[in-house]
């Protein structure tokens, strides 16, 4: 069996849809999911599916290998990032090399880099009266949205487009993608 952690903070609706696909796949199971937010929506995810939720601070993240250690006992294969804002310490990305994805709302290199996240990307892209946009998943390194890109997918965007119907068009890239490629990861 093969065990993901998810990394959230926000609504958790990757999350949500990450466990709705592999609900029906015993060989990978949603091992547990890390939130640094206590106000964050994905914490009611984790509890409406049984999974083990982990609310961290920054002093266990940073200062403390207590993250990474739960990552061993859970016997993790892979930690997807799905709207987790913090950036990752390199003691982390040392100990699980090439195990650590994200989800990015844009095509990278493009829309990237510190602060740029949800709604700051789509109002960017709007601003800059770009013809489309899509999403990014990629391994990470210890820079912002710089790590080997695994899959880069487009959508159009039309002159009526706010960016809260970018934002639809590219979570539904997210929900379609995401889960096929942490399977591919797996197998």
């Amino acid at each position: 069996m093969k065990r993901i952690a998810i990394f959230a903070s926000g609504t958790g609706s990757n999350a949500k849809n990450i466990i709705n696909y592999f609900s029906e796949k015993p060989e990978i199971k949603i091992e547990c999911i890390i939130c640094n937010n206590p106000k964050a929506k994905v914490i009611e995810v984790a509890k409406e599916n049984n999974i083990q939720l982990y609310l961290i601070t920054k002093k266990d993240l940073f200062d403390s290998e207590s993250v990474v250690e739960i990552l061993r006992q859970r016997k993790i294969d892979l930690v997807v990032l799905a709207g987790f804002l913090w950036k990752i310490p390199e003691s982390m990305l040392t100990s699980f090399p090439n195990k650590i994805i994200n989800i990015h709302p844009a095509l990278l290199p493009k829309y990237g880099g510190a602060g740029m996240y949800g709604m700051r990307v789509h109002k960017a892209v709007i601003a800059a009266r770009e013809k489309e946009t899509g999403i990014t998943i990629h391994y990470l390194n210890n820079h912002y949205d710089e790590g080997e890109i695994i899959l880069q997918k487009k959508t159009s965007i039309d002159e009526n487009d706010s960016a809260e119907t970018i934002a639809h068009k590219v979570h539904l890239l997210e929900f379609d993608w995401l889960p096929q490629i942490i399977e591919e990861i797996l197998s």
